[in-house]
């Protein structure tokens, strides 16, 4: 292009050789500028990189840890019965606070029970407000928000009878799912997350938007109890967090 615009008189193998040369330099720069770039980027995709678990039964993945630092303790599968049939509604992942729930069971028993199945320490969990999340992951099609509402209300009301001396709380459980709308579809793969925060703090996201947080010592209680009390949702899931828990003493 220089050289088209040059008068030919001042177009000497110097004059080229220069130019050539010049040319090279400015191609070999902008390569270390892109190859710099490509392998910033591979660098940030391996650190972004995060480790997962399937849960066995839906092929579900849950990431191992959550950006805030917990780490999954068990997986598991939430069935429901509907005219005898068993519908399989949502996977979901237990995470905690694992250093939060070392100190309390060291506090608390000092050394590990007998037994990773043991009561006193699911309900040690269950009664304190160490941070945990259970991420729930549907898998059932044609799922509204309003469907996933009857279940939850329906658990965590006989959750709430259980602790409460027999009394539901139908206002308490109304306020989980807060502002989210009845019709919102749930296809295969949306996720809601409720939280449990110190001070005894619930609070729910549906497809990461938040919805609720309540603060309520029976709700929280109340809700944990469904995957760690007595009629756990999935006693295997069950199990396999309270063998986590064990390897923490």
């Amino acid at each position: 292009m220089f050289i088209s615009i040059l008068p030919s008189a001042l177009i000497t193998l110097p004059a080229l050789l220069f130019f050539h040369c010049t040319l090279s330099s400015y191609r070999i720069m902008a390569t270390g500028v892109v190859g710099k770039a490509i392998d910033e980027k591979e660098e940030e995709q391996e650190e972004d990189k995060v480790e997962m678990a399937k849960e066995p039964r839906t092929g579900v993945s849950f990431p191992v840890k959550l950006p805030d630092g917990k780490q999954l303790n068990a997986s598991g599968l939430r069935r429901k019965k509907i005219l005898l049939l068993g519908i399989d509604i949502y996977a979901f992942g237990i995470y905690a606070d694992n250093a939060g729930l070392r100190e309390l069971l060291m506090r608390r028993f000092g050394r590990a029970p007998e037994k990773a199945t043991s009561k006193e320490l699911f309900d040690a969990v269950i009664d304190n407000d160490v941070g945990m999340v259970v991420r729930m992951v549907m898998v059932f099609g044609g799922l509204s928000l309003s469907l996933v509402r009857k279940n939850l209300d329906q658990g965590l009301g006989e959750s709430i009878k259980k602790l409460n001396g027999g009394h539901k709380n139908e206002e308490l459980i109304n306020k989980v799912m807060g502002t989210a709308k009845d019709n919102m579809k749930l296809p295969p793969g949306s996720i809601i997350e409720i939280t449990r925060f110190p001070g005894y703090v619930l609070q729910t996201k549906v497809k990461d938007e938040l919805v609720s947080k309540l603060e309520s010592e029976l709700l929280c209680r109340a809700y944990f109890q469904m995957y760690l009390g007595d009629d756990a949702f999935d006693k295997e899931a069950k199990e396999k967090f309270g063998r986590s828990l064990f390897s923490l003493l």
